[in-house]
């Protein structure tokens, strides 16, 4: 990209985020999922890796979504309408769950269901804690957007807790690890909720993948 085009999906980025921003729908099955419509993104990540944190912070709202210090909370994939022009979709986290056994694996059914079958999506971020790195867990479900074909990136989160040598490293790692996988987008993004560092840089690649699907106009 240009300069200039960076500067103007960087703007688009805000514009987007600024505007309304509502919840929607909540699915907790495969045959409960509101109708397609539009752009879809999805945000995926173990669980208390900061999901609902990021996603009130693109929005600049402190309560859109649910936060929690007990992981494994969000129970349901949570639908937000941005504007109008987008539809962000929260995950249940995986790798914990303050749930039984079989109630987690009736959420990574309709997970894994909803990723499969949904083509309206044009992208999951997947979410990854700087201070750890890609995990098993974390691995697993790469496999598994690999194999579905379904465009994903790895976002960063918490990376206010690492210095900035300790987050070059880590982002060379990640962008090594993921290098020969068919669905990967190539770049890490790292982010903070607490401070907004990287913020502005996702809204502007989300509102980018929206333009190319034609529904940011």
């Amino acid at each position: 990209m240009t300069e200039q085009t960076d500067t103007d999906f960087t703007e688009a980025g805000r514009k987007l985020f600024a505007g309304a921003a509502d919840f929607i729908w909540a699915a907790s099955r495969i045959d409960n999922l509101p109708p397609m419509q539009g752009v879809e993104i999805a945000f995926a990540g173990r669980s208390n890796v900061g999901k609902s944190s990021l996603v009130n912070g693109l929005t600049g709202r402190k309560t859109l979504a649910r936060t929690s210090h007990t992981p494994g909370r969000t129970q349901e994939l949570n639908f937000f309408d941005i504007g109008g022009k987008l539809r962000l979709i929260d995950m249940p986290g995986y790798g914990f769950a303050a749930a039984g056994k079989e109630k987690v694996e009736a959420w990574t059914k309709t997970i894994h269901a909803y990723l499969r079958g949904r083509a309206n999506l044009a992208r999951v971020y997947v979410l990854t804690d700087s201070r750890h790195g890609l995990k098993a867990n974390d691995t697993a479900v790469l496999d598994g957007l690999d194999t579905a074909a379904v465009s994903y990136q790895i976002v960063l989160t918490k990376t206010d807790e690492l210095t900035a040598d300790a987050l070059e490293k880590r982002i060379a790692e990640i962008e090594a690890a993921i290098k020969r996988r068919p669905a990967a987008f190539p770049v890490v993004q790292p982010t903070s909720s607490r401070t907004g560092f990287g913020m502005a840089e996702l809204r502007a690649s989300i509102a980018q993948l929206l333009s190319e699907r034609g529904g940011l106009a």
